[in-house]
């Protein structure tokens, strides 16, 4: 991560199927290199089901919308070559494209194979609910549409370790596939028993030939694109050793760093820790338990104890691996992992990841560009709070975490950016006011309010570098030296 630099997920779940995002993005590549994004997760570029697929749903990880397979050329996003075009036009912005790799499972195979499962209890998937049988299941992969073009892999019903449809018996439910060194992982979440299976036809890697032909794409893609590496879908359901190996594999045919984030979806510090030691820190993490305190918080309103804010997050106990995040797709009203932080909260939300000199932050799209096709309500106090990031968010950290209602923390600044430092404060409650030190260098300045809650109104900085400084109840308020840079 280049200093101070920031996160994208250019994309949420209600995007129209219009084709037009990669020509969007590539239009609005300056736009974001002047707000400071100096890097895009981009959403799943790849052939799904069908063309309204957002990506996860992943039929062809070869087809990037430029075969005609499952109904169009285009994904939802546009054809290849509006994708080439979008990370041209960031790339000219110095601004790094991450991939969203969806390597969990497959769907929409394109005929039926016979073998032989056994059905497992959704809640423990180690629970076998009878003997084993056999079924047809959608396991051929021959991708017509797109002939032996990049790869001339196909995919059989021994590439995969469970499937959720019984063509045979027109029945759904986890069938774990049975076979010579077949069986789930023993290298993912322990939830439900054994979490390898998570959904369509899940991907074995423990098979030889699908870790050389995944591994194969993993280059292929970064090469074929020139991408800076991947955002990887779903991780704990996938052999942790095979992502580390993944990971390495591909860095290794490059001589530039290649970056990665992982998706895993632990509110557990404890667990992330242990992700990442397994994993041998090959990619960092999203901040998990951060989110579910910002949604927590954003519920509770005055009943939460805001001391607690950063407790248990990634970004405390492995600050160099945390991606901090506010919402993302799947938090996002209407998904599976629905939790969102609710609007009286978000300011203060995306003040704590943009001003902490801590984390990796992400920005989501729908907090920048709305949702759903309505006006976003924050994109004007989030411009300014990456302003704050971009000219002010400097030098070190002291956390004013002393009080369950209002909480802060204060940057010093440093000399390399003038007029650079800050203070933040927070309140879940009444309005508040909190002396806190700045440093020393920053004595006889008079700082201002940057988000608009004290029009007019200065604070002096004392000789030893105290001033009290004031937030309204339920916001949150960014204190700057009134000189700009």
């Amino acid at each position: 991560m280049m200093k101070n630099g920031v996160m994208m997920q250019y994309f949420e779940w209600y995007l129209p199927n219009d084709g037009n995002l990669w020509k969007k993005l590539a239009q609005d590549a300056e736009h974001l290199a002047q707000i400071g994004v100096t890097a895009v997760w981009a959403p799943p570029a790849y052939k799904t089901t069908e063309a309204g697929g957002v990506g996860y749903s992943t039929y062809d990880l070869y087809d990037l919308g430029e075969f005609d397979q499952k109904g169009s050329v285009r994904t939802k996003y546009g054809t290849r070559a509006d994708f080439e075009g979008a990370i041209r036009a960031l790339h000219d912005q110095n601004i790094k494209v991450y991939l969203d790799a969806v390597l969990n499972h497959k769907t929409g195979a394109d005929e039926k194979e016979t073998f032989y499962v056994k059905r497992v209890s959704a809640e423990n998937r180690y629970e076998e609910l009878g003997d084993a049988y056999e079924i047809e299941g959608w396991t051929h992969f021959t991708f017509p549409g797109r002939g032996k073009k990049y790869s001339n892999f196909e995919w059989h019903w021994y590439h995969f370790s469970g499937i959720d449809y019984d063509a045979r018996h027109n029945e759904r439910g986890i069938f774990r596939i049975e076979g010579e060194g077949k069986g789930w992982s023993n290298e993912v979440d322990r939830e439900n028993g054994n979490y390898d299976y998570l959904m369509f036809a899940n991907v074995d890697y423990k098979h030889p030939e699908v870790v050389q032909e995944v591994t194969r794409w993993g280059e292929w893609v970064i090469r074929e694109f020139n991408l800076d590496g991947f955002r990887m879908d779903a991780v704990k359901h996938i052999s942790r050793s095979f992502v580390a190996n993944f990971l390495r594999s591909v860095r290794k045919n490059f001589q530039r760093e290649i970056y990665a984030v992982g998706e895993c979806w632990k509110n557990d510090d404890g667990e992330l820790s242990f992700f990442l030691d397994e994993t041998e820190e090959q990619l960092d993490l999203f901040d998990v338990p951060l989110h579910f305190n910002l949604h927590k918080a954003s519920q509770e309103g005055a009943e939460f104890d805001l001391r607690t804010l950063l407790q248990g997050t990634l970004v405390q106990t492995h600050p160099t691996l945390a991606v901090t995040f506010v919402d993302n797709h799947d938090s996002q009203a209407g998904q599976s992992l629905e939790s969102p932080v609710a609007d009286w909260l978000k300011p203060a939300a995306y003040a704590l990841i943009l001003l902490q000199k801590e984390g990796y932050p992400c920005l989501f799209y729908g907090d920048y560009y709305g949702m759903r096709g309505e006006e976003p309500i924050h994109r004007g106090v989030i411009d300014t709070l990456l302003k704050a990031r971009r000219e002010r968010a400097y030098g070190e950290q002291w956390d004013y975490f002393d009080d369950p209602h209002v909480v802060g923390f204060v940057r010093s600044g440093d000399e390399s950016h003038p007029y650079s430092g800050l203070a933040l404060l927070i309140s879940n409650k009444d309005d508040g006011e909190k002396i806190m030190n700045v440093g020393k260098l920053h004595a006889g300045e008079r700082w201002i309010e940057a988000t608009g809650c004290y029009p007019g109104e200065e604070v002096a900085i004392d000789p030893e570098g105290n001033a009290a400084f004031r937030v309204p109840a339920g916001k949150a308020a960014v204190w700057l030296n009134a000189v700009s840079p």
